[in-house]
């Protein structure tokens, strides 16, 4: 990474990398998992939205400070 890379705010190289890490060395079965963990939890909801609509849901939780 260069030092020209901007970050979102908390983030750094380090943690960039640990998430690519992560995600690369995980088998299909635990990628299959975690997925199904995300559905099943209480602190996250998953839906499905119109790919037209994506870049205006990116743009308002982008403004979400929480």
């Amino acid at each position: 990474m260069t030092d020209s890379t901007n970050f979102p705010p908390d983030w750094d190289e380090e943690r960039v990398l640990w998430v690519l890490e992560h995600y690369e060395s995980q088998t299909e079965d635990e990628a299959v998992a975690e997925i199904k963990a995300a559905f099943d939890s209480a602190d996250y909801l998953v839906m499905s939205i119109l790919n037209e609509l994506v870049p205006s849901a990116r743009t308002l939780l982008s403004q979400h400070s929480g």
